[in-house]
């Protein structure tokens, strides 16, 4: 297999690394995650990862909490997974780092563009988490902003869904799959499979987004060696 992308930022949902426990973190799907990465990373692929917090805080979880501190507190369940993830892949052998859009110096590397292009030389995976460090944005914000950063050739998806539909296929039976849409019509038929400030933000600096469900058979080195999967959004 060969790569079709030279430097990718994969956005992965917390929810998904989370598996059918629906809670908290699943061995199994990070070591399945993990070892697709250490084949594209053996193809001398820049590889960076935005990964969410709702597999464990989402939002205010019906509660009155003021927003702010609901956001901050759903950056903090991001370095969670992202030092999860960090572990697991450095037990393969590859060296990782994390960044933190918010300062916690102890346990991470506080977010520096130049630095994170340093680690790409040296051959590490980075991992950068607390979304944007401000509230009111969503990590799928924050991967939209960073693969904008690092000139992403693709923003890769991983979502528990395999695709992009015109209504939930959960409750809608016959929903209908997108193959390829633009960023104009995921915006005006104010489509959820991203958020509209990302989307927006991929439009404006043309770089495609791949949606595609996680938990397909080796669907993330399948995308990154551009085999059709999911759902392609672009400006044509």
């Amino acid at each position: 297999m060969q790569a079709k992308y030279h430097r990718i930022l994969l956005k992965l949902s917390g929810e998904a690394l989370a598996g059918e426990q629906h809670f908290g973190l699943n061995e199994q799907v990070i070591a399945g995650v993990v070892e697709q990465l250490v084949k594209v990373h053996e193809m001398g692929v820049d590889i960076a990862l935005v990964i969410g917090g709702g597999n464990f805080w989402r939002g205010r979880q019906g509660t009155k909490m003021e927003r702010t501190t609901a956001d901050q507190m759903g950056m903090l369940a991001t370095v969670m997974n992202s030092l999860a993830m960090m572990d697991a892949i450095e037990q393969r052998g590859i060296p990782t780092r994390v960044q933190t859009a918010l300062n916690m110096i102890s346990v991470a590397e506080p977010y520096i563009l130049r630095k994170a292009l340093h680690h790409f030389e040296k051959g590490r995976i980075v991992i950068m988490a607390c979304g944007t460090g401000n509230p009111y944005c969503s990590t799928d914000t924050a991967a939209a902003q960073r693969a904008c950063e690092i000139g992403a050739d693709v923003l890769l998806m991983a979502k528990n869904v395999d695709g992009i539909y015109d209504s939930d296929p959960r409750t809608n039976p016959a929903a209908k799959k997108y193959e390829h849409i633009t960023f104009r019509d995921v915006i005006s038929g104010g489509l959820k499979a991203m958020d509209t400030t990302a989307a927006t933000m991929c439009m404006e600096n043309n770089i495609p987004v791949l949606a595609f469900a996680l938990g397909e058979p080796d669907s993330i080195l399948r995308a990154v060696c551009g085999e059709r999967l999911g759902t392609i959004i672009s400006n044509e």
